[in-house]
């Protein structure tokens, strides 16, 4: 069978995206020119200009994919959870586990705030980690494990708290003992919210 445009089109995509993906994670945005990435690819820097733009709008996409899957591995890892306190714990390890990689470090924390810019970076942020964070903490006032308070605002605050600790981890001289102040002090603010 012959292929369609389509089908042509999105494998060309998924090819810049996975050498593009490949490259960041090792050596970040700046050190890799968009012809590598091309070459790597094997596809034509036409290609990259027709569906992406430039190497920005390449590393945008790049970005998304990073952070639609971080957030369904929190999602995943916490899909148990018998309650409250016990899926923040979770989700919390499961997010700074992920900004523990090398890719995800390089790609989200670092390159990403540089790259889009803080607004850009902070909103394709919030697109992806905002909603489940939100669903979480709806369910949780619904549930009466968190008084009414107003979600979408503790949200924000909620995601830019653990954001805010993955790069304090990711920059620090000493990960290990940061990650385990980091933990420390979210959890004790995370008690601090829930009745009793």
């Amino acid at each position: 069978m012959r292929r369609t445009q389509e089908d042509r089109s999105n494998s060309t995509k998924a090819a810049l995206v996975a050498a593009a993906r490949e490259l960041f994670a090792t050596r970040g945005y700046a050190a890799v020119p968009a012809d590598e990435i091309v070459r790597a690819a094997g596809v034509t820097r036409g290609a990259l200009y027709h569906h992406y733009g430039d190497k920005q709008g390449l590393f945008r996409a790049v970005f998304e994919e990073v952070e639609r899957e971080v957030t369904a591995e929190v999602d995943a890892a916490m899909a148990g959870a018998p309650d409250l306190a016990s899926g923040m714990v979770i989700a919390l390890g499961a997010f700074l586990d992920a900004c523990g990689r090398e890719e995800v470090r390089r790609i989200s924390l670092t390159d990403a705030p540089a790259v889009l810019g803080w607004t850009e970076w902070r909103a394709i942020e919030a697109e992806h980690g905002l909603g489940l964070v939100t669903e979480v903490l709806s369910g949780a006032v619904e549930a009466g494990s968190l008084p009414p308070l107003p979600v979408d605002v503790l949200a924000q605050l909620v995601l830019s708290a653990v954001t805010e600790a993955a790069l304090l981890i990711a920059n620090a001289e000493d990960p290990v003992a940061t990650r385990a102040a980091s933990e420390l002090a979210l959890m004790a603010w995370f008690r601090g919210l829930t009745p009793g």
